[in-house]
């Protein structure tokens, strides 16, 4: 064999033995059936597919992979998750990230946020033992501000964090509220469009749209596309290098589908239901109409707001309505 043969063949050699060594990472965007690795031992992200048609990977997951050039590789394996957070209809649903320790849901006073998603939002965190934290963003329209309190008082009053921030009239103290309840934490983001998410991201990671732009073109999703899924490392926070936590950027949506819950875990959802649970009459009640349910003589005297059990009731309907 020449030369010019026998280098070649060692590289294909070397080339084989790339795509079987198994590598690790965490998946820190994704788009459609396309994501964006980043390996453990720091190199550049790659982008990555998933083997077979069916796709499951969420960002935050860690990952197994093989290498197949340079820059891209497919996904192998998915590692043990924590938890997984995603919204679903009757016919699909939609993945929002996993391995997370909170959920930031962002309102503002204006535009007038949907109470109904808020709700939904709530019931996905208490679901997956994620502490929830509800973000009032533009408080310092100050004509709007009394209504979006006052609508928010009952979830204060259920024990929920209510943060009250001006992202871009006073943005040193909006970070300083923001670092002090996400840093340490894997935290997504979750809110509606013109609440001031992208405000949020770029506030906390000053260089958010130049990485957004990065990832962007990495997973090919196009220049006019913004709405995946995306991971960024907050900054750290001493000269130590302890790592300050992460943030999960999620597009906006309109709708918060919770078809795949079970009504065991949708009563238990509800914290101002839990200490009545034992107290039903029947054990199986389900909270709607049932003689003796003592969740039912709540919403009756004024311990439970009528509102959060219509939610309670629609979300039971909606469970009802999947062939399982």
């Amino acid at each position: 064999m020449n030369r010019r043969a026998s280098k070649a063949a060692g590289g294909a050699a070397q080339s084989r033995s790339d795509a079987t060594t198994t590598l690790h990472g965490v998946v820190i965007a994704a788009h459609g059936r396309h994501y964006l690795v980043a390996p453990d031992d720091g190199g550049a992200p790659l982008q990555c597919f998933p083997r077979g048609k069916k796709s499951e990977v969420a960002v935050g997951d860690r990952v197994d992979y093989q290498s197949t050039s340079a820059d891209q590789g497919v996904i192998v394996a998915i590692g043990e998750r924590r938890n997984l957070l995603y919204r679903s209809d009757q016919f699909k649903s939609k993945l929002f990230a996993a391995n997370l320790d909170q959920l930031l849901i962002v309102l503002a006073t204006e535009p007038h946020f949907s109470e109904d998603l808020l709700g939904r939002a709530l019931v996905a965190a208490e679901a997956n033992g994620l502490k929830p934290i509800i973000l009032l963003n533009k408080i310092d329209l100050e004509a709007a501000l009394p209504l979006a309190r006052q609508r928010l008082e009952r979830y204060r009053a259920l024990g929920y964090t209510v943060l009250e921030v001006s992202e871009k009239k006073h943005p040193e103290e909006a970070h300083a509220i923001l670092c002090a309840h996400l840093y340490g934490h894997q935290t997504i983001l979750l809110g509606q469009s013109g609440m001031g998410k992208s405000t949020l991201v770029n506030l906390l990671i000053p260089d958010a749209e130049a990485a957004t732009r990065e990832i962007s073109t990495a997973l090919n999703s196009g220049r006019h596309t913004t709405t995946f899924t995306r991971l960024y490392k907050l900054p750290k926070t001493d000269d130590e290098g302890s790592q300050g936590g992460a943030l999960i950027d999620s597009p906006g949506f309109q709708e918060f589908g919770l078809y795949h819950l079970t009504e065991g875990t949708l009563e238990r959802a509800f914290p101002e239901f839990r200490p009545l649970l034992a107290h039903c009459r029947f054990y199986n009640c389900h909270h709607l109409h049932e003689p003796g349910c003592a969740v039912l003589e709540a919403v009756e005297d004024g311990r439970i707001a009528p509102e959060r059990h219509a939610l309670y009731a629609q979300l039971v309907h909606e469970i009802s309505q999947v062939v399982r």
